[in-house]
Formats: C-alpha cells, structure tokens, sequence
C-alpha cells in the first residue's frame, strides 16, 4: 500500500443512459457541478465525456467538452481526464477532436479492440426516456470497439504533440502486451499510467485473481508503472478497495455504476467517491490531491492546457 491514492470520478460516461438513472449528469453545467462535488468529496481526478444536453445521447462535440471543463477549471484544480473512447460508434476523429482541441493534462487511451457489449442490459431496463437509448444497446450486440494498431499509432501521435498523457484502458490481458509492443517502437514513453478496466462484457471479468494476474502480467511485459482500477457493475467497491491495498489507484462514478450499495442509487458521484475515500482511510491510505495526482502522473500541468 501506498500513503496517497489518486482518486478517479467517472462523471457520465457512454455506457449508462438517461433512462437508467434520474442521477446521471447529463448538460455540461450538471457534469461540472458532479465533478466540482466529486473534488470536495476527494477525488483528483475527473473523467469526461460529452452528452447532448437536450436527449443525453454521447456526443463528439467539443463545445460541448469545451463548456464543461472550462466550468470546472473556474471552480476548482481538479485534473480532468478527457475521454478518447467517446460514445460506441464515433470515428476516431470524432474521439480525438476534444484531445486536439483542449489539449487536456490526462486523456483516456484505449489499448485494443473489444467487443463492447451493452445489449445483455435491455433484459433489466425496459422503459426509457429517449428513443436512441434502447437502439444504441441493441446495436452492441454485433459491435467491435476498434482500436487497431494503425489507429493507436495516430492516437499517440495526438497525445504527443498536444503534451497529453495517456491514461491506457485495458480491458483483457492481451492489451499489456499492445502496450509493451508501442513502447518498444517509441509511439508512447514511460513512466505508463494503466486503468484497468474490468467487468465490461467482452472484456475481463472482475475478480481478486484477474486483478493480481494483470498487475503481475504488466510488471513482466512493462516494469515500474502507475495503475489505477475502474470496474463495471456492483464489484466496484470490492476490487477498487483491492487496488488500493497492492499499491494502485481507484476508479469509481456514475460511467461504471448506478449504485452505492445493493439497491441503493448513487445521487452523485461524490457520493461514490466519500465512500471510496472512507475506505481507503480505513487503511491509512489518503487521497491524493490534484497538485499531488499531477506530480505521481508526471502531468504538464494545468496552465498548458488549452480551456
């Protein structure tokens, strides 16, 4: 275990839709107010994504992106993390414009393809708000996330020449050995920051034993490197408890799960991240700060971006 941890508010995400919870976050004015009381809460860092504000589809729009950090960096220093994965469907032009654009301190880098599947959650949720939620799961039932070796050599490409880290999405073992094979070829640079992402359908379930093989896996293939865990659905807390007690960081918010507990909402995200923070002082592990979080992830700080 470490003294500090880095934790990581998933304010919206693409995966849940406006029908599944009335607490999601969907304008840029609720998302920066989730992510502003997320910091208040104890999280360092914020991870964004775009929603139309009138239907809450996912959206590539950068004014969108541009409203809703602008309006967090007024209020706070919390780093924000922007996301290149985007909403399933977008090209990978639409999931770079916000990286180009804003040039961000920190953005998701999604380390190989998946089937990303969302199909199996129309057998719990039947009524819905807008008629794109349930069209958009249906269609993952016969949909590719693609992030092919070709598209990660642009993706690096961008986060180079904008000065932004890549925050590395790992959703099977597989993806370690992608990064290795980048950084072997120079597309990306150490010091590696890898999320852990578990409990997707098409990816890794989530587990004590999955968690330990991938850090263990990554430590072989990679060396030193940062990691934090984000995890999909009620293991949650369980295995983000794990990370923090073999030395990673967490993950929690809204983008990976609707709950606090067995069936209880979350109201926010920093309803998530007091009781992850709760926890994690069970251990003696605090919070680390955003200029703190910075420093860990070798950050350029946030004067160079561009928001």
């Amino acid at each position: 275990m470490k003294e500090k941890a880095i934790i990581t508010a998933a304010i919206t995400g693409s995966i849940h839709t406006p029908g599944m919870s009335e607490y999601l976050p969907v304008t840029p004015q609720e998302i920066a107010e989730d992510a502003v009381r997320a910091y208040e809460a104890g999280a360092a860092v914020c991870h964004i994504h775009a929603r139309d504000p009138q239907t809450g589809q996912p959206t590539p729009d950068v004014n969108v992106f541009r409203e809703a950090v602008t309006r967090i960096k007024s209020r706070c220093d919390m780093v924000v993390c922007i996301t290149t994965g985007g909403g399933l469907g977008m090209t990978a032009e639409q999931r770079l414009i916000a990286v180009s654009t804003l040039k961000p301190e920190l953005a998701s880098f999604n380390a190989g393809s998946v089937n990303f599947a969302l199909f199996h959650a129309l057998e719990r949720y039947k009524n819905f708000k807008f008629d794109w939620e349930s069209k958009y799961l249906a269609m993952t039932e016969d949909y590719i996330f693609p992030n092919t070796f070709k598209s990660m050599k642009g993706f690096a490409r961008i986060f180079n020449e904008n000065g932004t880290k890549p925050e590395f999405e790992v959703y099977d073992s597989g993806m370690v050995n992608n990064i290795a094979f980048m950084l072997e070829r120079g597309y990306v640079k150490k010091p590696v920051y890898i999320q852990f992402v578990m409990g997707v359908l098409g990816g890794i379930t989530p587990s004590a034993r999955n968690l330990l093989f991938l850090v263990d896996y990554a430590r072989e293939l990679i060396g030193d490197f940062e990691f934090s865990v984000c995890v999909a659905g009620r293991a949650q807390f369980p295995i983000c408890t794990q990370s923090l007690l073999i030395g990673g960081n967490a993950r929690v918010g809204l983008e990976d799960n609707l709950y606090l507990e067995k069936g209880r909402m979350a109201k926010s995200n920093a309803e998530q991240v007091a009781k992850i923070v709760r926890i994690a002082r069970e251990f003696g592990i605090e919070p680390a700060t955003s200029s703190e979080a910075r420093k860990i992830l070798g950050l350029k700080g946030i004067d160079k971006v561009n928001y």
